[in-house]
């Protein structure tokens, strides 16, 4: 299996969570706005694209935060702290989403219209299947935007520890958002532990 992107493997084999930041370091718009558009790189079922990023850099929001985040000091010590959020696909939005492959000629008009309507009688009325996905759209996304960090000398951490009622409420998420994952990102401290050894492929992939 030749390796076409060295630097990819690195950054994969390379990352850890990052648990201590240092404090008062900041991320411009810019390079913010790179790391989510790395992050929509990650596929999406019917290519739905459904997720959102809260870019949570103020002082006054990430203390807002921490407090609905069991009082995490890295939640405020990182240079900002996503909220990544996934969306229920909602019915009717596939259209304008495949629309750039249409005009581009290399999806049909006829395929992306018969994936629109698979879609819309896919998940109608299902809410545990559209929650499933939201889920899965935002975890997706979440993991890109832990290597794009890593890729930009980042240190970055995936955090669950949140009340999620009271984050979907205290930064105006839509009822059809699932509040799935912060993710803190910033320059790294020292005193971090470096990545955790994983099990062997052999003990945890069955090849049939």
């Amino acid at each position: 299996m030749q390796i076409h992107t060295p630097v990819l493997i690195e950054a994969i084999e390379a990352r850890s969570s990052v648990n201590f930041f240092q404090p008062g370091q900041t991320l411009s718009d810019r390079a913010i706005l790179r790391l989510v558009d790395l992050a929509t790189r990650a596929p999406s079922a019917f290519n739905l694209q459904n997720w959102r990023f809260v870019a949570v850099r103020s002082p006054e929001q990430k203390a807002k935060l921490r407090a609905l985040a069991s009082g995490q000091a890295k939640v405020e010590d990182a240079a900002v702290t996503f909220i990544l959020c996934g969306q229920h696909p909602r019915q009717g939005s596939l259209p304008s989403l495949l629309a750039p492959s249409v005009e581009a000629g290399y999806m049909p008009a006829a395929l992306a219209a018969d994936l629109s309507a698979a879609a819309d009688a896919f998940y109608g009325g299902n809410v545990q299947l559209s929650r499933d996905e939201a889920i899965r759209s935002a975890s997706l996304a979440g993991a890109f935007l832990l290597i794009a960090a890593e890729a930009h000398g980042l240190g970055a951490c995936p955090m669950v520890g949140f009340d999620a009622d009271g984050v979907a409420e205290a930064f105006g998420l839509g009822e059809d958002e699932v509040p799935v994952m912060l993710v803190a990102v910033g320059p790294a401290a020292d005193g971090n532990w470096p990545q955790k050894p994983r099990l062997a492929p052999t003990s945890i992939a069955k090849l049939v």
